[in-house]
C-alpha cells in the first residue's frame, strides 16, 4: 500500500493483509486507527468540521465499523445515525427498503431501517464509511436513499483506495494506492 495523502496530524496505525478475504485484494485494516483515542477524536472531529456546513438530517452508516465512525460523528453534531444492515438482521417490519450491489469481491444485499417518526423524504442524508474502493456500497445506498425522496449531501471515509474508484468528491482523510 502506497499513501499518497494523509490528512491526520496523528502516527497512522493502519495493518494490512495480502489475500484477505480472497486472493488478489489487500484488506486494510482501520481498526488500530480507532482504538487510539487520540487518532479517533482528530478523525471525528476532522468528519464533523467537513459536514457541519451541509446541514444534514442524519449520518448513514453500513456494517460494520461504519457504525463506530457514523455513531461518534453523529453524537457530535447532535443528530442520528441510521446504521444500514446486512441482510436478515433487521425484523422484516423495520425494513424501508433492501438492494443489492456487488462489492470488490463478491455480492451482497444491504437494508435502510424505516425511520423513527419520520420519512427520507425531503432529509438530507451524509453517508460515512471506513474505507472507498470500488464505492459500490455508498452508491448503493446513496440511490436506495434519493428513491425514497431523500438528499445524499455529501459521502467520506477514512481511506480511499484511488487507483479502484474515479469519484474526485467523496470526502476523504488518507488516499491511497495498493501499490
Amino acid at each position: 500500500m502506497k499513501i499518497l495523502k494523509n490528512n491526520l496530524e496523528n502516527k497512522l496505525n493502519l495493518r494490512t493483509e495480502e489475500n484477505y478475504p480472497v486472493e488478489g485484494v489487500e484488506f486494510i485494516d482501520v481498526t488500530p486507527l480507532i482504538m487510539s483515542k487520540e487518532i479517533l477524536c482528530e478523525i471525528v472531529n476532522k468528519f464533523v468540521e467537513n459536514i457541519k456546513k451541509l446541514n444534514v438530517d442524519y449520518i448513514v452508516a453500513p456494517e460494520a465499523r461504519g457504525f463506530l465512525l457514523g455513531s461518534a460523528i453523529a453524537v457530535k453534531l447532535g443528530i442520528g445515525v441510521i446504521p444500514v444492515r446486512k441482510k436478515g438482521k433487521l425484523p422484516p417490519t423495520c425494513v424501508e427498503c433492501q438492494f443489492e450491489y456487488e462489492k470488490e469481491y463478491g455480492v451482497d444485499i444491504l437494508e435502510l431501517p424505516k425511520l423513527y417518526e419520520d420519512e427520507y423524504n425531503n432529509k438530507r442524508f451524509y453517508i460515512v464509511d471506513d474505507i472507498y474502493a470500488t464505492g459500490n456500497t455508498m452508491a448503493a445506498i446513496g440511490k436506495s436513499i434519493e428513491k425514497l425522496g431523500g438528499i445524499v449531501a455529501g459521502d467520506g471515509v477514512i481511506i480511499n483506495i484511488i487507483e479502484l474508484n474515479d469519484n474526485k468528491d467523496v470526502f476523504s482523510l488518507i488516499d491511497v494506492n495498493e501499490k
